[in-house]
């Protein structure tokens, strides 16, 4: 709890007028790479923004994405989130999202707004969501990710499910509607081949999604790989979230 306050506190210090972030330069990474506690704790500096105020940096830990800030004068390295005084908002990195193109199970919408989504089927959260997707079709297009998470039983075979739907209207109906109680679902029936191909498109987005060091559902991105709060975009919109 200590630490916890004292990260937060360090942050709040330090986060006042942020404003627009532009990324390290690859001499700036190789000199924040080169710092003796960077080294010695084996952390791999992928890439950094500047924030005006303190250096936000996506790094990997022993084969894992995380994010840290540094101080402007490299001094002091901060391991907790950093809170922006201004809006009472989590400081997000970019994430570099090149590597889910072309990968996705399909893509959602109509629109020229572009969006990456990580969702499971059985989460809650994604389907709230996804049940306001019709109100934005025609403004958006998002390119869907499938991540089951372990503890949802029925996850990924619903994911699978989805992905094998011949039509955009077929998997987008299916996202939307699909339960582990849905009759199509239970009577599901996939040639042994195609499922093989499917399992291997799923296994690949679920790579993807934890090198991007997603854990949870929703995960939502915009075109440039920063993380959108769902619920903001679609107030974006002029949906009414209840």
């Amino acid at each position: 709890m200590i630490k916890t306050a004292r990260n937060i506190l360090l942050a709040l210090s330090l986060t006042t007028g942020l404003s627009a972030a532009d990324k390290l330069s690859q001499k700036e990474l190789q000199e924040i790479q080169a710092l003796p506690l960077i080294n010695m704790a084996q952390v791999e500096v992928k890439d950094g923004t500047d924030f005006g105020s303190l250096y936000g940096l996506n790094v990997k830990v022993k084969g894992r994405m995380d994010t840290i800030f540094l101080t402007k004068d490299k001094k002091y390295l901060l391991p907790g989130d950093a809170i922006n005084t201004q809006n009472g908002q989590q400081l997000q990195l970019p994430v570099d999202i090149s590597p889910t193109l072309g990968k996705e199970a399909f893509t959602y919408g109509t629109g020229n707004d572009e969006y990456v989504l990580f969702t499971d089927p059985e989460c809650p959260y994604c389907k709230k969501f996804e049940s306001y997707f019709s109100q934005i079709e025609d403004k958006v297009k998002i390119r869907v990710f499938f991540f089951p998470l372990s503890f949802h039983k029925n996850a990924r075979d619903i994911s699978l499910y989805i992905m094998s739907q011949d039509s955009y209207k077929d998997k987008k109906d299916a996202m939307i509607n699909t339960t582990k109680d849905t009759e199509a679902f239970k009577n599901r029936k996939i040639d042994s081949k195609e499922l093989a191909k499917l399992e291997e498109k799923l296994d690949e987005q679920m790579s993807i999604a934890r090198k991007l060091g997603i854990s949870g559902t929703p995960s939502l991105f915009d075109k440039n790989g920063n993380k959108i709060i769902w619920a903001q975009m679609l107030q974006n919109y002029g949906v009414t979230v209840e």
